[in-house]
């Protein structure tokens, strides 16, 4: 069953398709040359990724096709195997098998636990980096792939501007930007924006359109196995597959944020899986989730499976020999379409409130940011998934170590029961109840095992665990080491509260060895008495052990 299929929405995701179809063409040509297999390689990676991811997939306005961290593993793979094509191929192909398995583990779900800093400077980057790289184009001049390359050159473009292309562009742009809302429901801007293009071009020759299509059937490429080679094969396909994994469900997370949707990750793993199967089979390059094109689509109004399915199509009938009706588009059009896309993509809503935003949040934001659009948008995510996780690490341990308690006399301490008080008094300052609250981790460990080497004046210790649903590895250890130190001074540990989850680990890790099983008690109450019992017990007057005569 198709997710989210519905023709309630037809219309719109016909021209989000065709839009999202207009935008994928040069890109999806030059993404082929950059790969090294070619623009009929790059056009049948997007028509059978498109087509498929959206068929199969789990983000309904998603549009998937050749992007540039997959174009780079490609060219990678296409130069390796030059001599012998089908086996490359085969790797994609293979890329898709190990995708269908990362969907079918439901690996996708790790995805979602991004923090809104990471998915917001993910964000701004993509907005800056089409605004950028569609100068050059708007100004009359070859789109540049690479941010840094299109800064470099823009000053030499703005003193020497093809004022025919910037007119175009800036028609295309007011279109899109102004154009009213009731105009806008029956025919969306970016159709309208290419339409007048078009037209333009006519009356101002010169600009560069996108020009004559290559058009050819797609050759079918059976599986190539070299098993020598094998080795070499699976961490090629590994690697594509995993980064057009992380690569779809980034651009996922960011059409939810636009949409208010929310999309099945491990179904969208499965379709983009199919979808580099196909495209293997038939001769394309890898693909996955693109943003821009994305993006594109929704802004044009396309919000169900059929959009993505159509854009698909509509390349194949370019492909198929259709290709001279969308050769006189010119760049310049689609330039101004992306430069109002780029405004669009930019996270507003965070920029207006950065100044009152957490300063992790900010500075994890512009990490991300600079990282998208300087170095690459699999470096910023992991950078920012790095960052943001040590921040919370921090900040959890900050608040486990807070919830660390020692207590060493019941005065006012309102964890006992008027009872429990009255009996903890009786030791006499002799027992001490080391108090845990909440999930303990690797973070509160070492200041765990600090705070308790500090306190020496006690000889019965009652580790509370009631209120602790689970240990970790670390956490588990730090209790083995105040076990251990309390066993040399030849103190007595009763523990208390341990639930299943908790016992098991420490029970596995041979901790629970170290405690009496007749100090492993249940209640605090019960704990409580037995640290009076081993307290008098050890100060009994030397004459109450005297036989009587």
């Amino acid at each position: 069953m198709i997710r989210h299929l519905n023709f309630s929405n037809l219309r719109n995701d016909l021209f989000g398709g065709l839009t999202a179809a207009i935008v994928a063409l040069p890109l999806a040509l030059a993404f082929g040359v950059a790969s090294g297999a070619g623009p009929v390689a790059g056009l049948y990676g997007a028509i059978c990724v498109g087509f498929f991811a959206s068929l199969f997939g789990g983000t309904p306005s998603q549009i998937s096709g050749p992007t540039g961290p997959m174009t780079i593993v490609a060219a990678t793979v296409f130069t390796h195997y030059g001599s012998n094509p089908s086996q490359a191929f085969t790797i994609v192909m293979m890329a898709g098998l190990f995708q269908i398995l990362f969907g079918y583990l439901k690996l996708g779900r790790y995805v979602n636990l991004m923090p809104y800093p990471v998915i917001s400077g993910f964000m701004n980057g993509i907005g800056c980096i089409l605004i950028v790289l569609q100068l050059t184009p708007l100004l009359g001049y070859p789109a540049l792939g690479n941010v840094i390359n299109a800064i470099t050159v823009l000053p030499a473009d703005f003193s020497d501007p093809n004022w025919h292309a910037v007119s175009i562009g800036l028609v295309s742009f007011g279109i899109c930007l102004l154009l009213p809302f009731r105009v806008a429901r029956v025919v969306p801007p970016p159709v309208l924006a290419i339409a007048a293009g078009v037209a333009l071009v006519a009356i101002l020759p010169g600009a560069p359109v996108i020009g004559e299509i290559p058009t050819a059937l797609p050759t079918l490429h059976m599986p190539v196995f070299d098993f020598a080679d094998l080795n070499q094969m699976l961490i090629f396909a590994a690697v594509i597959g995993g980064l057009g994994s992380i690569d779809s469900l980034l651009t996922s997370l960011v059409a939810d944020n636009v949409t208010r949707d929310f999309h099945d990750s491990d179904r969208e793993l499965t379709g983009q899986g199919i979808g580099n199967l196909v495209s293997g089979l038939l001769g394309g390059i890898p693909g996955a989730g693109a943003t821009i094109r994305t993006l594109s689509n929704i802004r044009a109004g396309g919000r169900t499976p059929l959009s993505g399915m159509f854009h698909a199509v509509v390349l194949l009938l370019i492909a198929l020999g259709m290709g001279p009706l969308v050769a006189y588009i010119p760049h310049a059009a689609l330039a101004g379409i992306l430069l109002k896309v780029g405004i669009d993509v930019i996270d507003w809503r965070f920029l207006r409130r950065m100044h009152r935003a957490p300063r992790a949040d900010l500075v994890t934001m512009l990490i991300v940011l600079a990282l998208t659009v300087f170095v690459d948008v699999i470096t910023a995510v992991a950078a920012g998934m790095i960052f943001a996780s040590l921040l919370f690490v921090k900040e959890t341990a900050d608040l486990q170590i807070e919830s660390i308690r020692t207590i060493s006399h019941a005065d006012n301490e309102h964890l006992l029961t008027d009872e429990e008080r009255a009996l903890f008094q009786r030791c006499g300052g002799k027992a001490l109840i080391l108090h845990l609250s909440g999930l303990m981790s690797f973070g509160a460990a070492n200041e765990l095992v600090r705070r308790m080497s500090r306190i020496s004046d006690y000889e019965v210790l009652i580790i509370d665990l009631l209120d602790v649903p689970k240990v970790d590895g670390s956490a588990a250890l730090a209790l083995e080491e105040i076990m251990q130190s309390a066993a040399r001074a030849k103190r007595q540990v009763i523990i208390v509260g341990l639930n299943f989850a908790v016992a098991r680990l420490l029970a596995r890790l041979g901790i629970l060895d170290l405690v009496q099983e007749t100090h492993r008690v249940t209640t605090r109450h019960e704990a409580v008495s037995r640290a009076v019992s081993i307290v008098e017990a050890r100060h009994l007057p030397v004459d109450a052990y005297s036989p009587q005569i």
